[in-house]
């Protein structure tokens, strides 16, 4: 049948996600940390060897999904080849530093711990911040028991550092 004798209503509705945009500045490095870059090569390796063989012969209504994963394919292939890669420091640091798990403590006494991370590792759900974030530029280059001024939405707060470890 032509498409001029198909109402719209009839086509599949194709909900491709935009391609997603670096969020770090011009010029700046991708930094990911050693566990990040794996869990990338991890879920690439998943697209690849898994989930495409088991789309590629799901035929016409598996197509919408098959674009969406070589989508995230090519996604996770660029933050690779752009990633720059930061090693965790050789002998026990601490300085906060990209990579670092920063154990901080409000005027209030509640601790909050925050990972400072790459900004494709970010995931706010287990406070883990971008190294381009305020928190995380706040932090870094603080030591065990400096306070560092920050600014939430609710005001200015004092944190202090209470631990710094690296995975």
């Amino acid at each position: 049948m032509s498409k001029a004798f198909t109402k719209e209503s009839d086509l599949p509705e194709v909900t491709l996600r935009p391609r997603l945009t670096s969020p770090l500045p011009p010029g700046a490095k991708n930094y990911l940390t050693a566990s990040g870059a794996e869990q990338l090569r991890r879920e690439l390796d998943t697209l690849l060897n898994e989930e495409r063989p088991r789309l590629t012969g799901g035929g016409e209504e598996m197509a919408d999904e098959l674009r969406i994963l070589q989508q995230r394919v090519e996604q996770i292939q660029d933050i690779l080849q752009s990633a720059t890669i930061v090693p965790l420091p050789v002998a026990p640091d601490d300085v906060v530093r990209f990579g670092a798990t920063v154990t901080v403590q409000e005027r209030s006494g509640e601790e909050t711990t925050y990972r400072i991370v790459g900004v494709d590792e970010t995931d706010l759900d287990r406070n883990w911040v971008s190294w381009i974030s305020p928190i995380a530029k706040a932090l870094l280059n603080a030591r065990v028991g400096q306070q560092v001024r920050f600014k939430f939405p609710s005001g200015e707060e004092v944190l202090k550092i209470i631990s710094i470890c690296y995975e």
